[in-house]
């Protein structure tokens, strides 16, 4: 079989962590560093950092992502909900609830997979660019699309996609458990919009003697989701698009720290854990620079709208700034994105 890929990006850890590989730096995480974190549960507290799937509410945030929709299933042509079996059999006292959901799997906190942005990159070194993941896996082979299908509702048009490589089920079966770190934004700058840079980060990590070691998880509180839940499902179009901290992906020292300083993972209460749109670029160049840089060169997952303010006001009254962090996302093979119920334990 042919290698997927001759050429590299530059600052890429392609084929560091094996040629077939589709972990990523969640190979970072081995069973020393998770025995390390379990250290970290020194209280026995808990802290679920999950918003609740059907926030923010509404499409304002994204407008191709949709609250999730419930249904019944049917039993004998009936709602297979508050059913009473002794519809079917006198003498049956049961009663049953059985529920469908249809949701969009990126919608409230998730984590995205590494086939979630890829890049046009020429991967064989034939000189002409192609649709590729990373570690070289490839746009129409291994990840998938579909065409469309007439005369079905148009969330279904395009039923059939799949992530055969680089798939969220791969994030499950790692287990997804170490040592959460949080780098508290909202401490220093509040809800105001701003593009937090590089130095900006280290004085933020250097005044709260925050200490990040490989492997860690890496967690960002900006207020987000807090605000997000204040607004009760109906989200403030112009206050979710210009409110709370983001990392400014166009800063080149910022992605250079990402990668010198190996955490697994990088997550936030924010919609897009960078600065969404971003800053204007030159050249040819990604429109999400941090998304690419992570998911697409490195295979650091990213986590989005996590509920982590709860979390960050303990740590900051207990002068903490690490946890037990444990959070495998659906074990939903093909998917490339997921909810995610993630559990602190401090």
């Amino acid at each position: 079989m042919a290698k997927r890929w001759v050429n590299r990006p530059e600052g890429s850890t392609w084929g560091d962590y094996g040629e077939d590989d589709q972990r990523g730096r969640l190979n970072l995480i081995t069973p020393e560093r998770v025995r390390a974190a379990t250290a970290e549960a020194k209280a026995g507290l808990t802290f679920c950092l999950s918003l609740p799937l059907d926030y923010p509410g509404g499409n304002a945030l994204n407008p191709r992502r949709l609250p999730p929709r419930k249904f019944a299933t049917v039993r004998n042509d009936r709602a297979n909900f508050n059913y009473a079996f002794n519809q079917d059999n006198p003498n049956w006292t049961d009663v049953v609830c059985d529920d469908v959901v249809l949701m969009t799997l990126q919608y409230s906190t998730q984590w995205d997979s590494l086939a979630h942005v890829g890049s046009v990159f020429d991967a064989d070194g034939d000189g002409r660019p192609e649709i590729v993941y990373y570690n070289g896996y490839r746009g129409g082979e291994h990840v998938v699309g579909a065409e469309p299908k007439p005369g079905v509702e148009p969330w279904a048009r395009f039923e059939g996609v799949n992530a055969n490589a680089l798939g969220v089920e791969n994030m499950a079966t790692a287990c997804l458990q170490g040592r959460g770190v949080m780098i508290d934004l909202h401490a220093h700058f509040g809800r105001k919009a701003k593009a937090v840079g590089y130095d900006d980060l280290m004085r933020v990590i250097d005044k709260d003697k925050v200490e990040i070691q490989t492997g860690d998880m890496v967690c960002l509180h900006t207020g987000f989701a807090e605000m997000l839940l204040e607004m009760r499902k109906q989200p403030d179009e112009h206050k979710v698009h210009n409110s709370c901290p983001t990392l400014n992906g166009r800063d080149p020292k910022l992605l250079e720290w990402i990668t010198t300083v190996k955490c697994s993972v990088l997550i936030a209460d924010n919609y897009g854990v960078e600065t969404v749109p971003s800053a204007p670029g030159t050249g040819s160049h990604a429109a999400l620079p941090l998304h690419e840089h992570c998911l697409f060169k490195l295979g650091v997952n990213l986590g989005e709208l996590w509920h982590l303010s709860p979390l960050a006001t303990w740590l900051r009254q207990n002068k903490r700034s690490r946890f037990l962090l444990t959070a495998p996302p659906l074990n939903l093979p093909g998917a490339v994105g997921s909810p995610a119920t993630p559990v602190a334990t401090v």
